[in-house]
């Protein structure tokens, strides 16, 4: 799911993530994902395995994919 948020300029995507488990893995992959430009916030929640990203644009999907895979988790998709 992609959309634009309240904050004019910014889109709001949903990510699909496997693997993760515990606060770690949620504060890995939200490291990871930070890193990338133009990315604002980030918040993983293990329990649902979903991550929402807010940026500056819509992502490049393989910028997301090789975040995810440096933190050790596996990109499905988009939610």
């Amino acid at each position: 799911m992609t959309a634009q948020t309240g904050t004019p300029g910014s889109v709001t995507t949903v990510y699909k993530v496997s693997g993760m488990s515990c606060g770690h893995c949620e504060g890995s992959v939200s490291g990871e994902l930070s890193a990338i430009p133009g990315v604002s916030s980030v918040k993983a929640v293990a329990s649902t395995g979903e991550v929402t990203v807010v940026s500056a644009a819509a992502l490049d999907e393989s910028a997301v994919r090789a975040a995810v895979d440096e933190a050790g988790f596996e990109l499905v998709g988009q939610a």
